[in-house]
This record gives structure tokens, C-alpha cells and sequence, in this order.
């Protein structure tokens, strides 16, 4: 019997063990989703739907990008309004093929620099370096 529930304790210690080392998977659903097209059919896109288009212009190598990726963009708040609201893109302005162009187009200097921009590609709103979440609620909302 001492045996039976020894080998049973070592199990569920063995499966607590287990379960702490286990990641936290992200859910579906938080978060701004960021379309995989082009800035052009970005374009089309938001006038289908009568939307605005929401740019995240990065670099791989920018702290605060990723920063803001990692946490900010996550949040499930700002997914909702995202979402709702833009066609969301994110570009790296290095390495994407629209992202020369949109440096030029929009003079951009700084990263990241957060652009909301209308279908036909006239800018509404820029900002520039780290936001919060309550900062991205915010943009969003002096634009709508």
C-alpha cells in the first residue's frame, strides 16, 4: 500500500512540475491583428469598409518597437478598438517592400512611428516613439 501511494505522489508531483514549466499560450482573439497585404490593398480595403488604416512603421532593430509589440499591440482592449476601427498593418521600413515608400511618402525619421492614414493615403494622424495602451485608445479615438 506504502507503494501504491508513493509511486502515486511521485506521478502528481512529476505532473505539477509539468504543468508550471508549461508557456502560457496567447488567445485567440487579443490584440490588434495586423493584415499580411500591401499598403495598396490596405487601401482598398479600408474604403470597402469605410475604415482607416492604421500603420505600425518598424525596424527590426528598434527597442521600443518591439516593446510595444510585445505588450501594447497584445492588449486586449486595444485589439477591440483596433480591430473595430482600422485596417491594421504593420511594416518594417527596411526590409518590407512598401516600407522605402512610406518613409518617403511620410518623412519618416523615427521609430516607431504610428501613422493613421485614410484610403486614398492622405495622413490623419502621426505619432511618434512608445505608446501605452491608454495612448493607443486614445489615438484611436481623436481619429474616429
Amino acid at each position: 500500500m506504502k507503494r501504491i501511494l508513493g509511486i502515486a505522489a511521485i506521478g502528481l508531483v512529476s505532473m505539477a512540475f509539468t504543468m508550471k514549466k508549461a508557456p502560457i499560450q496567447k488567445q485567440e482573439g487579443t490584440g490588434i491583428k495586423f493584415e499580411h497585404i500591401t499598403l495598396e490593398e490596405a487601401k482598398k480595403l479600408a474604403a470597402e469598409n469605410e475604415q482607416l488604416i492604421f500603420i505600425d512603421c518598424y525596424t527590426s532593430w528598434c527597442g521600443p518597437c518591439k516593446k510595444m509589440a510585445a505588450t501594447s499591440f497584445m492588449n486586449e482592449e486595444v485589439g477591440e478598438v483596433f480591430n473595430e476601427s482600422f485596417v491594421n498593418l504593420k511594416v518594417d521600413i527596411e526590409k518590407d517592400a512598401d516600407g522605402p515608400e512610406l518613409a518617403r511618402l511620410y518623412k519618416i525619421k523615427a521609430y516607431p512611428t504610428l501613422l493613421i492614414i485614410d484610403s486614398k493615403g492622405k495622413l490623419i494622424k502621426e505619432v511618434v516613439g512608445f505608446q501605452t495602451e491608454d495612448k493607443l485608445i486614445s489615438l484611436a479615438n481623436s481619429v474616429n
